[in-house]
């Protein structure tokens, strides 16, 4: 079993988590668990989706060009997010009473609608759908390795809780973290090291 790729790419895909939760922290916003339990549920499906997606590729083509083809995804996902990382940032749009996936996205902070600083359950259900969203292709193309899609959707629904309850713990300590800043960065070199990995194991 792919074991450190399934950490990998459990660690890379909630990267985003902990960048969110950091923010949403320095904002003093609140995640309470039941909303970061939908939010790791959500995340959970879509990995498993994607991932099965990916693995029922392989049925039609031979199992070393599957993997090839998934590892040059995760690679080809990994250095976009680096690239996207030195782009400028989107500004961010006004509060909106029902803002889209997009801005979710690329906006976090709009998922709190009401902007009571606590994030409602009704709330983390467009959060977590964006960043399950984000991820999918991450899933797709490590399905397409052949990683277990049971222990990769474990770890990273473990993954997502851990990263948003303490991203936030740290926001509320410091105003700005150097993760919170780096989070796509760091996630897109981690991706290349699993595509990297996969090629040559």
């Amino acid at each position: 079993m792919h074991w450190i790729s399934i950490i990998f790419i459990a660690l890379a895909s909630n990267l985003d988590n902990l960048g969110i939760g950091i923010s949403f922290g320095i904002r003093s916003t609140k995640i309470p668990a039941l909303s970061n339990g939908i939010i790791a549920v959500i995340t959970m499906l879509g990995t498993y989706v994607s991932i099965a997606l990916g693995d029922y590729v392989t049925e039609f083509i031979s199992g070393f060009a599957a993997n090839l083809l998934g590892a040059c995804m995760i690679l080809i996902i990994g250095i976009w997010g680096l690239i996207s990382s030195w782009r400028a940032k989107l500004p961010e749009p006004p509060a909106s009473d029902s803002p889209n996936l997009i801005d979710v996205i690329h906006h976090p902070s709009t998922a709190d609608i009401d902007l009571n600083k606590v994030i409602s359950w009704k709330e983390s259900l467009t959060l977590g759908l964006a960043l399950a969203l984000n991820n999918m292709a991450t899933g797709f193309g490590a399905g397409a390795t052949g990683v277990s899609p049971l222990w990769t959707t474990l770890a990273a629904g473990l993954f997502s809780i851990l990263f948003i309850y303490g991203g936030t713990r740290l926001g509320f300590m410091a105003a700005k973290t150097w993760v919170s800043q780096y989070a796509e960065r760091i996630g897109g070199i981690l991706l290349i090291v699993i595509g990297i990995y996969e090629m040559i194991a």
